[in-house]
């Protein structure tokens, strides 16, 4: 049991970045390929966070080449590099799930001013 106690420790991350659900946000995730490791940037719309404590994920959602692509990242995981904002964004629910349903500038998000 202690031994689970250090390795959640050790792995949980002191600074969490500040984004909310229906920001905009930059996604650093490292790639492991054979031997080579390299960073890949997702950039999408938060439209949900689950969980607590070392469990926490985040889910992002972009449109790629038409197709609707949605990424869930734990964020304690040790592949995320960093997380920045982009824009943020004025919602009035904690799930955007009825994004999945909208096509092009009805599935934008409202920018939040000030």
């Amino acid at each position: 049991m202690d031994a689970l106690r250090l390795i959640s420790e050790s792995s949980i991350k002191k600074e969490l970045p500040e984004f909310n659900i229906g920001d905009t946000v930059r996604v650093s995730v490292s790639i492991k390929e054979g031997e080579k490791e390299r960073v890949q940037v997702f950039e999408g719309t938060v439209i949900a966070k689950k969980g607590s404590g070392i469990s926490r994920t985040f889910t992002v959602r972009r449109v790629s080449y038409g197709v609707g692509v949605e990424r869930v990242f734990p964020i304690h995981s040790p592949h995320i590099g960093e997380v920045k904002v982009v824009r943020r964004g004025r919602v009035r629910r904690a799930k955007l799930y009825f994004l999945r349903d909208r096509v092009g500038k009805a599935a934008k998000v409202k920018e939040k001013i000030g």
